[in-house]
């Protein structure tokens, strides 16, 4: 605790005594699944964001990379005012208040979805031939996504035993995932494109928010991370339908020679498998490590995704065996424990 307020004491000190701004008030302005801190800073009518991102944890400076480049193809990102890269400071523009998930209904849903798709075929197409720029997606960075769910989910957080059989099983659906995921046609891919880094912005909607963590990546990761949101949820239809039409507006931009609508719905789907195990180990890690147990309340809503996917293709019909002899049994037991999922909160 001393640490964090003595870093909160420079970063103040950053703003009034280096930067020079003037009488201000500063309060947090969203939490993070991470390391990082970002603060409101208002001062008269105007309002700033100011990130914190000790540079140990953090890398300011794949931040300034991503925000550049986003810019550059006409995407709504913080424009970086001012920064400290020994210290892991960046001063931002403020993109406002109104995050897409507290907006989101089934009144609203078409037009915000519809600007952010707009906004994701902007940065897919628009990336064309600056594949240099990022890093790539690799089939280890795949992998060791993946082993979060098998060391902090079913290891720390649920603590099950399975059988060699059954871990066999685990190997060969990852590699299966990871399989489905280099077929892919490579765009540059934001990784968190979702309802908690898209905020509603009255022109150039949405902005976009969180996204130092871009990669070179298959083509429908963030589709998914969007349509198969780990904090909201939508029908199948609904979502199959959203899909089909991003996928007939795709096939005059990008090679998808040979690759039907049902194809890149599979595609969709074995590529959710891949980030929502991903997820549901960050959430139990979250829990265990970094004592942030709120968002234990969406491992339900991640593990449904694994589960209907698992029931509509023969390649993850094994894993299914393994959710329902062993994994859910488990999760359903540990959220019993405590009356519901709240007394982990």
């Amino acid at each position: 605790m001393e640490g964090i307020d003595k870093r909160h004491q420079e970063l103040k000190k950053w703003l009034s005594v280096e930067l020079g701004l003037p009488r201000y008030t500063i309060a947090p302005a969203s939490s993070d699944a991470s390391f990082r801190q970002y603060f409101r800073v208002t001062y008269g009518d105007e309002s700033l964001i100011v990130m914190d991102a000790p540079p140990e944890k953090e890398s300011c400076e794949s931040f300034i990379v991503v925000a550049k480049a986003f810019a550059k193809i006409g995407l709504n990102v913080p424009r970086i005012l001012e920064h400290d890269l020994d210290r892991g400071y960046l001063l931002l523009t403020d993109l406002g208040e109104r995050q897409y998930l507290a907006e989101l209904n089934v009144d609203s849903v078409e037009g915000l979805y519809g600007d952010a798709l707009d906004a994701l075929y902007a940065l897919q197409i628009g990336s064309r031939g600056g594949e240099d720029v990022l890093p790539t997606y690799d089939s280890s960075l795949l992998r060791r996504e993946m082993d979060l769910f098998t060391e902090w989910f079913l290891g720390q957080y649920l603590k099950v035993n399975l059988g060699d059989e059954d871990w066999a099983i685990l190997h060969e659906t990852f590699e299966g995932l990871i399989h489905a995921a280099q077929e892919q046609p490579l765009v540059w891919v934001h990784r968190d494109y979702h309802s908690r880094n898209l905020m509603v912005c009255a022109g150039s909607n949405p902005g976009i928010l969180d996204f130092q963590d871009a990669v070179v990546g298959p083509v429908t990761y963030d589709l998914v991370s969007l349509l198969r949101d780990c904090y909201v949820s939508w029908s199948r239809e609904s979502v199959e339908q959203w899909v089909t039409e991003y996928y007939y507006r795709l096939v005059p931009a990008l090679p998808l020679e040979g690759v039907n609508s049902s194809e890149f719905l599979r595609w969709f789907d074995l590529m959710g498998a891949q980030r929502h195990l991903k997820a549901i180990g960050i959430f139990a890690r979250l829990n265990i490590r970094d004592g942030k147990p709120g968002y234990l309340r969406d491992i339900p809503r991640t593990m449904g995704y694994v589960s209907d996917v698992c029931g509509r293709y023969p390649e993850m019909a094994k894993l299914k065996g393994v959710l329902e002899r062993k994994i859910l049994p488990a999760l359903s037991n540990k959220f019993k424990a405590g009356a519901n999922i709240n007394s982990h909160l």
